[in-house]
């Protein structure tokens, strides 16, 4: 009598517990500000029985491609036009679920305090993957520095550019290995994540900044199978909550914007 009391204690014990582990949700981000706005909201999941792990990536590639294959739940980090570049190349169909934050994208230079002071031939680093090659060249389109064949295409690359006056060359570079490029060209274009990495402020150190009405809102995103799951929908709440917006204002000071 006494084993079988035993028993059903520990198996209520074992059955309230697993009650309140809650669902485990493995979420991809890059370090700065991704990963760190996830680690704010992660005591607020866990009182929502929602038990996130960060997995911290310093590339645009594998967070998605391991989304797709279902060794990440969802993913925080990018734009819907980098989402839709991916999805376009391997065939993939993630999806984004809300719009968190923009990172205005930026030229930095080590050698030179304006973009008038540029020399004929300079060498402008810009990022290598489809949407943010395109951001780059469109912001250079903006500040004067060259034209493009269609001003709109936010898949423009090098190939696009239709005038050059200062005969710009331009170097191709992963976006995570911009930041080191930074004392060996003279314009780096560099997303601000990295920039914020490599301890640059954009507010301050930027020669070309995009403004607040940046349409490259970064994305919380996860496959058509998850999206609405219920533990997916609290973390997509707590990314857009006004704790976040007051987080994102004072730890960021402006180089980062809230998008809701």
């Amino acid at each position: 009598m006494k084993k079988t009391l035993l028993l059903t204690a520990l198996a209520a014990a074992l059955s309230i517990g697993l009650a309140h582990a809650g669902e485990k949700l493995v979420v991809g981000a890059t370090p700065v500000p991704h990963a760190e706005i996830l680690e704010l909201i992660k005591p607020e999941l866990a009182k929502e029985d929602v038990d996130l792990e960060i997995k911290v990536f310093n590339d645009y590639v594998q967070p998605n491609l391991q989304v797709f294959q279902k060794k990440l739940d969802a993913n925080y980090f990018q734009t819907k036009p980098y989402l839709d570049g991916f999805n376009k190349g391997k065939k993939a169909d993630l999806v984004t679920v809300v719009g968190v934050h923009v990172e205005p994208f930026g030229g930095y230079s080590s050698k030179y305090k304006s973009l008038a002071d540029l020399p004929d031939g300079a060498t402008v680093a810009i990022p290598n993957e489809g949407s943010n090659a395109g951001r780059a060249l469109l912001l250079l389109e903006k500040a004067g520095l060259i034209t493009l064949n269609d001003p709109t295409d936010a898949l423009a690359t090098v190939k696009d550019v239709k005038t050059n006056p200062k005969n710009l060359k331009f170097k191709e570079l992963e976006s995570a290995m911009l930041a080191r490029a930074y004392n060996q060209v003279d314009l780096d274009m560099i997303n601000t994540n990295y920039a914020l990495e490599a301890k640059l402020n954009p507010k301050k150190d930027a020669l070309i900044l995009e403004g607040a009405d940046s349409p490259y809102v970064n994305f919380l995103v996860a496959r058509p199978d998850n999206a609405h799951s219920d533990a997916i929908q609290k973390l997509a709440k707590a990314l857009t909550s006004p704790e976040v917006k007051a987080f994102i204002a004072k730890k960021y000071d402006g180089a980062v914007l809230p998008a809701f």
